[in-house]
C-alpha cells in the first residue's frame, strides 16, 4: 500500500525552506513527523500512555539522538554503537523539554515520550534548532491534551543583520547565538550567548526570532488540519474539592503570610511552614485525612504560594526580608586551595560555590565527537551539585541533565572573556557547597575570580544574577537574586551574565502567557544593576588577573617551526622529544597549523630552566647563519683534521672548523691553536662549492702575517703519467713478433 503523505513547507525568506512531512514513517506512534532543511532530516515520534501514572507530576521524557550513520560515520568505541547521549544531545533535550512541559495540563499524569533522531545530516544545517519544531509538529498530529503549537529558532546577528537558523560559518561571525522557544502569542524560553550586547539589542533579537516562530506555528496548524486533527483524548484528572480548598485557604493563608513577612532563613522558614501544615492536619479527623488523601498537602501549598506572592506584590517584601531589587550579602575569597592552579569561594546568602581552575596543553582539550559536529574546546566548565548542598541525602547517579545544563550556561557566560591568544587549555570546576537559588550564577562569579587567581588574562570580569517575576494582572514585581522558593512560586526564572560593557549569556524560562517586552526589558535593566553590584564585590576581592601563574602551576610557551623540521624535532619513534621531555621535566605537544602547516610546539613546565632548555633547542634548530657574518663558537670536539664547534647562540648547531682555517701559519696539530671548551670567533662563508659542506674560518678574522706567502695550489697531476690523456689514435703499436696461438687441446 502506497502511503498518503502530507507536507507543509516553511519559507525562511532567504531561499531556504523547512518542510514538515507525515504519513510515511512510524505510523504506529501517536504522532510522527519528518522535518527537513537542506539535506538534514529529523524524525520525531510522540507516544503517551492512556493510563495515568501514580505520580503527581507530568512524567515527560524528551530524548534527542544524533545517529552517526546520518553523517556517514562510525561511532567510536569498541562496539561501534551509539551509547549514552553526549552533552550536546542532553542540552538539546533540555531546550525542548523546557518549552513543551508547561503546555501540558497540570493534572495530566500519563507517561509521555518524545523521541527525536537525526537521520540525515547537512554540514550547513544545525539540527538542534529544528528539534523543538519537530516535537511540537508531532504532538499536533496526536490526540494529546496540549495547549498550542510552539517552535524554537536560533537567531544570530551577522554584520548587523539578524539571521534565523544560521549555519556554523555564519555563527562564527555572529555576535549573538540565541535559541528562542515560543508559541504564536508568547515567548517561553530564551537561552544563548552574546558578545557583550545591550539589553535593548537582546530584546530586538527575541522579537525577530518570535516573528519567524509565528510562521512555523501556522505551518503546524495547516499540517494537522490537512492530516485530520484528532479529537483530544479524555483523561482522568486530579480530584478537586472547592470547599476543602476554601477551608484550607482560610486556615493557612494569614499564618503563612505572617511567616513570610518575618524574613527568616530557609531552615527557620521551612520549619515554621511545616508546623502550620501539621496544625492543619490536626484539624482534620483521621477519616477525613484518609478520604482527602493528598488534597490537603496540595491545597496547603497553594495557600502558602498565594500568601508569599501577595506579600511581594502588596508590600514589596520577600521571604528573607529583602526588597525586590536587593541582593543578598556577599563574601568572596581567592587562593583558598594551596595546590590547585587557581581557586575561589563565592558566597551569596545561602548559596555557595567553590571554583577551581586547571591549566593544561592542547592535549587536554575537551573533545567533541557528534555526528553534527566534531571539534575541541580549549575552555570548558564542569558543574557539580551534590545532595548535601541542599541538606539532602539521595542516591548518587552520575552527572544529571541539570548539571550539564547549568555548567553549559556558566561556560557560555565566561568563555567570551578568555582571550584568543591564551596559550592554555583551561578547565573550570564548580563545586556547589550550599544552594538556595541561583547556584549557576554563583558558579559564574566564582569561576571569574578563580580564573583571575590562576593568572588567566581575562578581557573583563563577568558576574551573573538570577531574576524572578511575580505578576497578577497589571501588578507585577521583578525580583533580583531570587531564592529557590521564589523560583518555584514565581512566573519567571531569568539568569543573565555579563561584564561592565554588556550581556554575555542568558537563560530564561517564562511560566506565564503574554509576558510583555516592557516587563522583559525592565527585568533586564534591573538585572544589569544587580550584575554591577555583584561585579563590584568580585573586583574588591581581586581587582585584576594575576600577572603570572602560580609558582606550582605550569608555565606555557608556544613556538613555531617549519613543517619540514617537525620530524627532526620529534626524532625516530619520538626518541628526541621523549628524551628532551625527560631531561627538561616538561610536557611538549606538537600540532600542525591547518592554515600555514607550520608546526606549533607547546611547552608546559613548572621549572623555567626546563622551558628555556627546550626553547634553546628549538632556536638551535631554527638558527640559520648568514654568509659573511661573524659568530661566536665553542670548541666541543677535537679531530685530527680540525675542530668541531657549536654556535654559542644556538647550542647543538655544529660545524667543522677545518685545520686549514685555524691560522695563517701551517698547523700540524689542531691542539696547538685551540683547546676543548675554547670560545672564539669565526666567519661564515656558506656552503663550500668543493666540499658541499658549511665552511667557517678563524684565520679570516686574523691579520695576515707580514711576508706571508700563500702555499702554491696543489698540483693535481703530481706523480701521474705525464702522457696520460695523450691522443694515440693513428699509431700502430701492435707487436709483429708474437707467435700464433696454439689450438686448444681436446680432452
Amino acid at each position: 500500500m502506497i502511503p498518503k503523505v502530507f507536507r507543509e513547507v516553511i519559507d525562511l525568506g532567504d531561499g531556504r525552506t523547512i518542510s514538515l512531512e507525515t504519513g510515511k514513517l512510524a505510523k504506529q506512534a501517536h504522532g510522527s513527523v519528518v522535518v527537513q532543511m537542506g539535506k538534514a532530516m529529523l524524525l520525531c515520534t510522540v507516544v503517551s500512555s492512556y493510563k495515568a501514572g501514580t505520580v503527581d507530576f507530568l512524567p515527560l521524557t524528551v530524548d534527542y539522538r544524533e545517529k552517526f550513520a546520518a553523517a556517514g560515520r562510525y561511532p567510536g568505541g569498541f562496539f561501534k554503537r551509539e551509547a549514552r547521549p553526549s552533552d550536546g544531545e542532553v542540552l538539546t533535550m533540555r531546550l525542548v523539554d523546557r518549552v513543551l512541559r508547561p503546555l501540558f495540563p497540570k493534572d495530566y499524569h500519563s507517561e509521555v515520550q518524545v523521541m527525536i533522531q537525526l537521520m540525515s545530516h547537512d554540514e550547513d544545517v544545525m539540527p538542534d534548532a529544528l528539534a523543538g519544531l519537530a516535537a511540537s509538529a508531532a504532538i499536533q498530529l496526536s490526540d494529546f491534551p496540549f495547549e498550542c503549537p510552539i517552535s524554537e529558532a536560533r537567531v544570530a546577528r551577522v554584520n548587523g543583520e539578524f539571521v534565523i537558523n544560521p549555519n556554523r560559518a555564519q555563527l562564527a561571525e555572529s555576535d549573538i547565538d540565541m535559541m528562542i522557544g515560543a508559541s504564536a502569542d508568547s515567548v517561553m524560553m530564551v537561552e544563548g550567548e552574546m558578545d557583550e550586547i545591550s539589553e535593548e539589542e537582546m530584546a530586538d533579537a527575541i522579537k525577530f526570532a518570535h516573528e519567524a516562530i509565528k510562521v512555523q506555528c501556522a505551518a503546524q496548524v495547516r499540517l494537522a488540519e490537512a492530516f485530520g486533527k484528532k479529537e483530544t483524548r479524555e483523561y482522568e484528572g486530579e480530584r478537586e474539592d472547592a470547599d476543602l480548598a476554601s477551608r484550607i485557604h482560610d486556615f493557612c493563608y494569614d499564618k503563612c503570610y505572617a511567616i513570610a513577612k518575618k524574613g527568616t532563613s530557609k531552615v527557620e522558614r521551612g520549619t515554621a511552614f511545616a508546623e502550620v501544615k501539621e496544625e492543619l492536619k490536626a484539624s482534620f479527623s483521621e477519616e477525613e485525612l484518609e478520604d482527602y488523601g493528598d488534597l490537603v498537602g496540595k491545597y496547603f501549598n497553594k495557600a502558602q504560594k498565594n500568601a508569599v506572592r501577595e506579600l511581594t506584590l502588596a508590600e514589596g517584601l520577600r521571604l528573607d526580608g529583602r526588597k525586590t531589587d536587593e541582593i543578598r550579602p556577599i563574601w568572596c575569597e581567592v587562593d583558598y586551595l594551596p595546590s590547585v592552579h587557581g581557586s575561589s569561594i563565592f558566597t551569596r546568602g545561602e548559596t555557595q560555590a567553590l571554583a577551581t581552575v586547571t591549566l593544561g596543553t592542547s592535549r587536554d582539550a575537551n573533545k567533541i565527537d557528534m555526528p553534527s559536529y566534531e571539534g575541541e574546546e580549549s575552555f570548558y566548565l564542569h558543574y557539580n551539585f551534590p545532595p548535601f548542598c541542599t541538606g539532602e541525602a539521595r542516591p548518587l547517579r552520575g552527572t544529571s541533565r541539570r548539571e550539564v545544563g547549568h555548567g553549559n550556561l556558566a561556560q557560555r557566560g565566561l568563555k567570551g572573556m578568555i582571550p584568543d591568544d591564551c596559550p592554555y587549555t583551561v578547565r573550570v570546576v564548580s563545586e556547589v557547597l550550599e544552594s538556595n537559588g541561583s547556584s549557576s550564577m554563583a558558579t559564574v562569579c566564582a569561576g571569574t575570580m578563580a580564573l583571575m587567581d590562576a593568572g588567566v588574562q581575562m578581557t573583563r570580569p563577568v558576574s551573573g544574577i538570577a531574576m524572578g517575576l511575580i505578576s497578577d494582572g497589571d501588578r507585577y514585581a521583578v525580583l533580583s537574586d531570587i531564592l529557590g522558593d521564589e523560583d518555584h512560586l514565581g512566573d519567571m526564572d531569568f539568569k543573565v551574565t555579563g561584564t561592565s560593557k554588556g550581556i554575555t549569556a542568558c537563560q530564561m524560562d517564562i511560566k506565564v502567557k503574554g509576558l510583555s517586552y516592557e516587563i522583559l526589558v525592565n527585568a533586564l535593566k534591573q538585572a544589569r544593576d544587580g550584575r554591577f553590584h555583584i561585579l563590584e564585590k568580585l573586583t574588591d576581592t581581586i581587582t585584576t588577573p594575576n600577572e603570572e601563574v602560580k609558582a606550582h602551576a605550569p608555565k606555557m610557551v608556544n613556538r613555531r617551526i617549519p613543517n619540514d623540521l617537525i620530524g627532526a624535532f620529534i626524532g625516530p619513534g619520538g626518541k628526541n622529544i621523549q628524551e628532551l621531555q625527560k631531561e627538561t621535566e616538561t610536557t611538549i605537544v606538537i600540532t600542525e597549523d591547518p592554515v600555514t602547516e607550520e608546526g606549533i610546539i607547546e611547552i608546559l613546565g613548572t621549572k623555567p630552566e626546563g622551558i628555556e632548555a627546550v626553547i634553546a633547542k628549538i632556536e638551535s634548530m631554527l638558527f640559520k647563519p648568514e654568509k659573511g657574518s661573524v659568530y661566536e663558537v665553542k670548541v666541543i670536539k677535537m679531530l685530527d683534521f680540525g675542530a668541531v664547534v657549536e654556535y654559542t647562540e644556538a647550542p647543538g648547531n655544529e660545524v667543522l672548523l677545518h685545520v686549514s682555517e685555524l691560522a695563517w701559519e701551517r698547523t700540524d696539530n689542531v691542539s696547538d691553536v685551540v683547546k676543548m671548551g675554547d670560545i672564539l670567533d669565526v666567519k661564515y662563508f656558506g656552503i663550500d662549492p668543493r666540499t658541499r659542506k658549511e665552511k667557517v674560518s678563524r684565520k679570516a678574522l686574523l691579520e695576515k702575517p707580514e711576508g706571508y706567502v700563500a702555499r702554491p695550489p696543489r698540483d693535481n697531476n703530481r706523480g701521474r703519467d705525464n702522457n696520460r690523456g695523450r691522443d694515440n689514435r693513428g699509431r700502430d703499436n701492435r707487436r709483429d713478433d708474437r707467435k700464433p696461438r696454439e689450438p686448444r687441446k681436446e680432452d
